[in-house]
């Protein structure tokens, strides 16, 4: 094909997306103010999924205080459903501070439905979402999923949903890190 000159037109697939209009949506109120005066007042939420050595998917609902620089509560999951999210809320609900404590989350399905939005209301929550396509938003909380995944998942092999709830309290308890107010030996 180079002696003749000849080249391949190939044309360029069209992708078609279906758009979805989320149940509800809030503005970005957090916009990457990520300093704090107290626990509790700006927390971050997201999803992440494990892949088990057997095949099986596990999803990790956490929040995360950025004050505290910990997880709060985390719930997991063979399912990515809204049932997830609601247990892993119910956890914190005696410790929110009452139109004060700042929840932040990206757009996904079970942050933007009914039941989600009732919870914000009824625990008077101010709910701040990531824009459309940013990530970066979220930069705290998709940290701490890098950690955990690079720093005990990918080092270790997990057969069974249990052996990685066992692992997974480690970024609260075990490691060790100088923003945590611990100290490296000397």
């Amino acid at each position: 094909m180079k002696v003749l000159r000849l080249k391949a037109v190939i044309r360029v697939k069209k992708v078609h997306r279906k758009q979805m209009r989320p149940d509800y949506a809030q503005d970005n109120k957090l916009k990457r103010q990520f300093d704090t005066q107290q626990a509790m007042e700006k927390l971050l939420t997201d999803i992440t999924e494990f892949k088990l050595t057997n095949g099986q998917k596990v999803y990790l609902s956490a929040i995360y205080d950025l004050h505290t620089k910990k997880i709060i509560a985390h719930q997991m999951d063979t399912h990515c459903e809204q049932s997830l999210v609601n247990r892993t809320f119910k956890t914190i609900t005696s410790k929110i501070i009452r139109d004060k404590t700042l929840i932040y989350s990206d757009r996904g399905s079970q942050y933007t439905s009914h039941v989600f939005n009732q919870y914000v209301k009824t625990n008077g929550l101010i709910h701040s979402m990531s824009r459309p396509g940013k990530c970066i938003d979220n930069g705290p909380m998709e940290n701490v999923w890098g950690i955990i995944k690079s720093e005990r998942f990918k080092l270790n092999t997990y057969q069974t949903v249990e052996d990685l709830k066992q692992d997974i309290q480690f970024f609260n308890e075990k490691r060790v890190t100088l923003n945590m107010g611990l100290s490296i030996p000397a």
